[in-house]
């Protein structure tokens, strides 16, 4: 009796350990760690867009937490209630958007847009939810416009092309054009003469360069030459030189100053002709008294010997 007890209960212990196996087995697939610690959040939706369990829950691109059940909110029929595991670190302003982003690879996720308010929003409170984006209508609402807009484009250039078509074929039933199209080939094969006697041309190019080198050469020389006098003028002392000539010009105008002036020697010779009149009596008497003391030594020397 004691045996067939101690059966039924490793029978009934294996079955609850298979049971917790399968089940956190099963989450495991689904992303879903059970042993992680969260904190959990709900947002209510009008429309999941295809949103499953386990989906990734990022801010910024990086992933913060997962979905952690979905359900019908039949309190608030038109609403689904979604459970959301976010990292405990996290805290969530209470202006904050959870929005349902759609992708064509991995599905939908939710992107949790975080707001600027010190006030946070408690635990196992409600996020609110913002405007779950679909697809489909981001397509009708963003790149229909445009393709639409470009429909009549395309339409007039199929047009333009179909006419293009329809006169290439009618060529050869209308001479003028054919008789274009042969000026056409002249012009073309003028163009590939021109390009033939170009590349002949180029042939003179090296000698035309080589000159321009030699030129080049002779400039050189001459700036070195032009570097050097500047160098030699640079060293000549042309300060002190310039200042003897400021120096020699001064003097020049102070005596020019004095001839003008009335009131000095020099200009009472150039300006006053009494006075000129005068030296010119007593440079005359000393004349007629030098030739009388020549004529007639002895009335002004007199020698006595003892």
């Amino acid at each position: 009796m004691n045996k067939l007890k101690s059966k039924e209960f490793i029978i009934g212990l294996c079955v609850i350990v298979a049971l917790a196996i399968l089940f956190f087995g099963i989450n495991y697939l689904k992303g879903i760690n059970l042993f992680t610690p969260a904190n959990f959040y709900t947002v209510r939706y009008d429309n999941v867009a295809g949103l499953e369990t386990a989906a990734a829950v990022t801010i910024d691109g990086y992933k913060v937490g997962q979905v952690r059940d979905i359900e019908f909110d039949y309190d608030k029929p038109g609403k689904i209630k979604v459970t959301l595991a976010l990292n405990k670190s996290l805290r969530v302003p209470v202006d904050s958007r959870a929005i349902i982003t759609p992708s064509l690879l991995s599905g939908p996720s939710i992107e949790i847009v975080l707001g600027k308010s010190s006030k946070l929003i408690e635990l196992g409170s409600e996020i609110p939810a913002g405007a779950a984006t679909d697809l489909m209508s981001a397509v009708n609402q963003e790149i229909m416009p445009k393709v639409l807009q470009i429909l009549p484009t395309l339409d007039s250039l199929m047009i333009n092309l179909n006419a293009t078509a329809q006169n290439i074929n009618t060529l050869s039933s209308h001479p003028a054009l054919y008789s274009s199209v042969t000026r056409l080939d002249q012009i073309m094969a003028n163009v590939a003469d021109l390009s033939a006697t170009l590349k002949a041309s180029s042939n003179q190019v090296p000698g035309i360069l080589g000159n321009a080198r030699s030129i080049t050469t002779h400039l050189d020389s001459v700036t070195a030459d032009l570097t050097l006098l500047s160098a030699q003028l640079k060293a000549l002392p042309l300060r002190g030189t310039m200042d003897n000539v400021m120096a020699t010009t001064d003097n020049l105008r102070q005596l020019s100053n004095q001839l003008n002036s009335p009131n000095g020697t020099l200009g009472q010779l150039m300006h006053n002709p009494e006075l000129y009149n005068r030296l010119n009596r007593v440079t005359a008497d000393i004349d007629s008294l030098i030739l009388d003391i020549k004529a007639n030594p002895k009335r002004y020397i007199s020698i006595k010997l003892l």
